[in-house]
């Protein structure tokens, strides 16, 4: 260990100051978010503004250890710490504790440790050891499957928790191999699945697959410059689809006509005598099946294999509520409609009566959540209500306010101002980290510190984003902002291993 003056000078007090800002505005703002006026002293430990305070001097005592040790100790126990945080998975599925359908937590005594937490840092750990090996290039398969391992296994241990939310987080070491040199084609694809999966949710499976194919066929067909196929299949199935439709053959006249019109280019296109690479017919045909494939597995595993509250997240995202009442009101109209049988009337009164069952389910689960949010988020206007004085907050309509929710505090009773400074914060928070990445001479120290600013950005993204509806409700907290010792802990751990790593950049070369 080096004298306290070596290690003061050489860290990078801008990270530090940021760090201290937002664990005190999350401690400021969960004493709003739970205040109790029996308990009114923020210094009470029996509330959560008081536990969270001993989490924040704990979390400043695991930092000075840690700007402490010297950087090596990061460098070659990266392994065994991986290792061990691994066994703290597997444990935690074998004595854990429940905690909200989540079987995640060690119970000791009347505290309790989330290892899920800290496996973020541990897989940091791990890849930046991996990724800085010698003769490692990003290129190589052998390379691509090793880190996905590294990054999968701890993954696959939390998702066995039925803790889906910590699982998401790993997509966020995309990233990290993408700097190291992934191709962005892989990145191109992720993002293409990620829409693919949410337009199948929205229009339904037949629909996505015609569509997707017929825009395959359009886009080859265009960069072969023949514009001419093109027109000619349109003109030619139009008068086809539009006699079936006039004929009432039909219903659906849109998707029919993309139908016919992928039938018509594919067989132009592969009978041409011009078009002598014929291979690539083939790999289209097998890229087709491959999506037909996924697209209908993602029907299935919304259907079969997602939990209940898993997919109503998801439809509240997707504004199955508004749906939903729209749906209502035209069975209404139809309902009161002239010339119907009692039969009719009756499955219409049923189908009714089933659609408002699923509303009510709807409104009592994550859709008000939400909306509760927005609301409280939406009333603090440009200045905010005041410290202690939001209504939303003051009387509980948004669950779970001091952890996940706890951006919706901040927005309530200090308004865009405080919620622009906040997200300012940890904008400078996040340059920063890249910044010093970058610098860095141990390649390392440069991918543990790109884990750290994708990690954090992750958290910081999908909090925010669920808080205003732009993302499901997945249960992740807002980095040193909300309530809980396992997540400040964490995140004080990762963010301080890379500030020791670049307190001594210059003297470590890998």
């Amino acid at each position: 260990m080096r004298s306290y003056k070596n290690i003061l000078g050489k860290i990078d007090w801008s990270i530090v100051l940021l760090y201290l800002i937002l664990i005190f505005v999350g401690w400021i703002n969960i004493y709003a978010a739970v205040y109790n006026e029996d308990h009114h002293s923020i210094f009470d430990i029996s509330q959560r503004y008081g536990k969270q305070l001993m989490w924040i001097g704990l979390a400043l005592v695991i930092a000075f250890v840690i700007l402490l040790v010297d950087s090596q100790f990061f460098t070659s126990f990266a392994i065994p710490i991986y290792a061990i945080v691994l066994l703290s998975l597997v444990g935690v599925l074998l004595f854990g504790v429940e905690t909200n359908g989540a079987r995640s937590w060690f119970k000791l005594g009347g505290f309790k440790l989330q290892p899920s937490e800290f496996a973020k840092f541990a897989t940091s750990l791990a890849l930046a050891k991996y990724l800085s090996a010698l003769n490692i290039k990003m290129k190589d398969v052998k390379t691509k499957v090793l880190a996905a391992v590294i990054i999968g296994l701890p993954a696959v241990l939390i998702l066995l928790q039925n803790d889906t939310g910590s699982t998401l987080v790993y997509a966020a070491f995309i990233f990290v191999l993408y700097r190291e040199g992934l191709s962005g084609n892989i990145l191109l694809f992720g993002i293409l699945a990620i829409l693919v999966f949410v337009l199948t949710l929205i229009f339904g499976p037949v629909n996505i697959i015609l569509t997707a194919a017929f825009a395959y066929i359009i886009i080859y067909g265009l960069l072969k410059y023949d514009v001419k196929t093109t027109f000619i299949a349109l003109v030619a199935y139009s008068g086809l689809v539009y006699a079936f439709f006039y004929f009432e053959l039909i219903s659906n006249i849109l998707y029919y006509s993309i139908a016919g019109g992928l039938f018509f280019l594919v067989v132009y296109l592969i009978t041409r005598k011009e078009m002598r690479d014929k291979s690539i017919h083939y790999i289209g045909v097998v890229i087709f099946v491959l999506t037909c494939f996924y697209i209908f597995s993602i029907d299935f595993a919304f259907n079969k294999v997602l939990k209940e509250h898993q997919r109503t997240r998801i439809t509240v995202l997707l504004g199955e509520e508004e749906k939903l009442v729209e749906q209502i009101e035209t069975l209404k109209i139809a309902r009161d409609a002239e010339g119907i049988s009692k039969e009719e009337k009756q499955k219409i009164r049923d189908d009714i009566g089933a659609k408002r069952f699923s509303l009510r389910e709807l409104r009592q689960g994550n859709g008000w959540n939400i909306k509760q949010s927005l609301i409280a988020i939406g009333s603090g206007g440009f200045t905010g209500k005041g410290f202690l004085d939001g209504t939303q907050t003051k009387f509980n309509f948004v669950p779970e306010q001091s952890t996940d929710f706890i951006f919706c505090t901040i927005g309530e009773e200090w308004g865009f101002l405080g919620t622009f400074f906040l997200v300012c914060i940890y904008i400078a928070l996040f340059l920063r980290i890249l910044f010093l990445a970058e610098r860095q001479r141990s390649i390392f120290s440069r991918v543990y510190g790109y884990a750290v600013a994708s990690i954090l950005f992750f958290h910081f993204l999908i909090n925010i984003g669920m808080t205003i509806g732009l993302a499901p409700v997945i249960g992740i907290p807002l980095p040193f902002i909300s309530y809980g010792g396992s997540s400040l802990w964490s995140f004080t751990i990762l963010l301080f291993i890379f500030i020791k790593l670049d307190s001594e950049r210059l003297l470590v070369l890998r």
